[in-house]
């Protein structure tokens, strides 16, 4: 989902208010903005190894 809201061009202030946690101590809460930072990087770095390889 919060690929989909990327590729919208929103903020990931905007992405952090739209997200929930599912699952863990934190159910139902909304993650911070640097959360989503870090979860999108991550995703990008992952994307960019398997298509270097």
């Amino acid at each position: 989902m919060a690929l989909h809201l990327r590729d919208q061009e929103m903020s990931l202030r905007g992405i952090a208010k739209r997200l929930v946690i599912t699952t863990g101590a934190k159910r139902g809460q909304h993650p911070s903005p640097a959360t989503v930072m870090r979860m999108l990087r991550e995703h990008d770095e992952q994307a960019a190894t398997a298509t270097s390889t």
